[in-house]
């Protein structure tokens, strides 16, 4: 049975929705989510395609899965080193090349990962192409522009921020549908979603139950209250992840986590 499931997870554990995800776990293991999403309990070597793998959540996950024997596929198009000369500055912590960083990756661990450069709200069509030609198991998505002071600088960052979020995450689940490939897509939001401040109570993973005016009962997202326009692009990813699942049935796991170092 294909399912969605919506995790809050404050790293390291993760806490999922539905219920052969719901243990707590020392590490966040992707590739295990996906073996107990699919009833098994164990996490065969898998085809994984990381998203955004240039990034600083990105690359430690392709890292992480890569050193777990997995097999990696690296799909990114450097945005975030083009923004940082556009504002003209740099990482604090030194960043090489995405070609360096593979090869030294395979000289510390002998394993080797594949990258392609390609814009994901741009190159639908090769997108599509190389899902068939790679047949993923796992799509890992961080391929989102990430700051949400930089959406917020100017008319150019808020544009950029909805035009690349929103539609990278419509063409990967387009580009999976089109694909006819069974794979199963993680995607990483943010607890941002909720406001900056408090909620006034505990947020429950997955859907909540309400009752609506003249006492009806629902099962909705939780409320949503972004704080920038990164935050609201991934509000508008959690509908676009809810209707896929519906209406094409697609395997989705979407994770609002919080980020406690980076």
């Amino acid at each position: 049975m294909r399912v969605i499931s919506f995790v809050i997870a404050v790293l390291p554990s993760v806490a999922a929705f539905t219920a052969p995800l719901a243990q707590q776990t020392p590490r966040f293991d992707l590739l295990t989510l996906n073996a107990e999403a699919n009833g098994s309990s164990t996490a065969e070597k898998k085809k994984v395609i990381v998203l955004g793998g240039d990034g600083f959540c990105g690359w430690p996950t392709s890292l992480y899965l890569s050193d777990q024997g997995h097999d990696v596929v690296i799909v990114d198009n450097l945005s975030r080193r083009k923004i940082d000369l556009d504002l003209g500055c740099d990482s604090l912590t030194p960043i090489s090349s995405m070609e360096t960083r593979i090869d030294a990756w395979k000289e510390v661990s002998g394993k080797e990962m594949k990258f392609v450069n390609m814009d994901v709200a741009k190159d639908y069509d090769l997108l599509v192409q190389l899902i068939k030609e790679e047949q993923p198991d796992s799509i890992v998505h961080f391929a989102e522009q990430r700051a949400a002071p930089y959406s917020m600088k100017d008319s150019k960052g808020k544009r950029y921020t909805v035009d690349n979020n929103v539609s990278g995450s419509n063409n990967l689940c387009c580009a999976v549908i089109d694909a006819d490939l069974d794979a199963h897509i993680v995607h990483l939001g943010t607890m941002g979603v909720y406001g900056y401040g408090t909620s006034g109570g505990e947020i429950p993973e997955g859907y909540i139950d309400v009752t609506l005016p003249g006492g009806r009962e629902s099962n909705i997202l939780h409320p949503a209250y972004p704080g920038s326009v990164y935050h609201a692009t991934k509000c508008l990813d959690a509908i676009l992840w809810q209707f896929y699942q519906k209406n094409d049935q697609l395997r989705i796991t979407a994770l609002h986590q919080g980020v406690v170092w980076g």
